[in-house]
């Protein structure tokens, strides 16, 4: 893989240039970024969709609102699905930096080393035309500038134990500078508005409760489109290790809240995953 990884939905799923993009979140957010200067206290995690931003755009842009509010993070972990099959079942990239029309974001590639040594493998072939950390990245940048280190992490279904085992490995690697762990995952797929409304929140319950067993039971043998259901999995095995017991559904929303056909949509959640001294 290519130390740069230029941007392969920019001007699709966002807008291309990065006057239109800049626009675009300064709307989504509802003015110029704005964060906390001071440091992030303790460790976060976040679900965030990935659709287009039209469509997802207002829900993940809910997620970073509160992370906002937390402080700066010293580092990202983004892990997203797997809707390409390429790579591992659960891959990393190692080195390099990240292009968007916003800019250039670093890996952290210490911290990607530690994961490597902890048991997670590098496969740059998982993220070539992998769409879903991508779409992440403008939101990280507008809230953050480029100097904020991330580490990708593309994941698809695995077992149970092995999803457990990534959750093991990267508690294992982020125990110094707090900082957040986000998934990017779209919720049901092309189901009547309805029908993906109930779904979802049945999903999410058992999200919110860190039912990991359950969540995981009801994704394979309920054959749930979850896109990024694996790396869901792997955040709650986090969130319960780490004692992140304050969930909270911080948005919701279908495709066909914006497009108007509710036929068939596609939900959007933003999560979130925080200790007791965390809102």
């Amino acid at each position: 893989m290519s130390s740069i990884r230029e941007p392969v939905v920019a001007g699709i799923f966002y807008p291309g240039s990065a006057s239109a993009l800049d626009d675009t979140l300064t709307r989504l957010f509802g003015g110029p970024a704005s964060s906390s200067e001071a440091a992030l206290e303790s460790s976060v995690g976040l679900v965030v969709p990935h659709a287009g931003y039209v469509y997802s755009g207002p829900t993940a842009a809910a997620g970073y609102q509160w992370l906002a509010t937390l402080g700066r993070p010293a580092w990202a972990l983004i892990l997203g699905a797997n809707h390409t099959g390429m790579g591992r079942p659960i891959s990393l990239a190692q080195e390099g930096t990240w292009r968007t029309p916003l800019g250039g974001v670093p890996i952290a590639a210490e911290l990607a080393g530690r994961l490597v040594e902890a048991g997670l493998e590098i496969s740059g072939s998982a993220f070539l035309r992998e769409h879903s950390i991508e779409a992440q990245l403008p939101f990280v940048q507008f809230l953050y500038g480029e100097e904020l280190p991330f580490v990708p992490i593309c994941v698809m279904t695995p077992s149970l134990p092995e999803l457990m085992r990534a959750g093991e490995a990267i508690v294992g690697a982020i125990c110094d500078d707090p900082g957040v762990v986000v998934v990017s995952s779209d919720f049901t797929h092309y189901e009547p508005h309805a029908v993906a409304q109930q779904l979802d929140h049945k999903a999410i319950k058992q999200i919110l409760s860190l039912d990991v067993e359950g969540f995981y039971r009801s994704l394979v043998g309920e054959r749930l489109s979850i896109c990024g259901g694996g790396a869901i999995v792997v955040l709650m095995s986090i969130a319960r290790t780490l004692g992140w017991n304050r969930t909270r559904l911080l948005s919701y929303a279908t495709s066909g809240d914006v497009s108007g056909d509710r036929s068939k949509v596609v939900g959007y959640a933003a999560i979130s995953f925080s200790g007791g001294e965390h809102g």
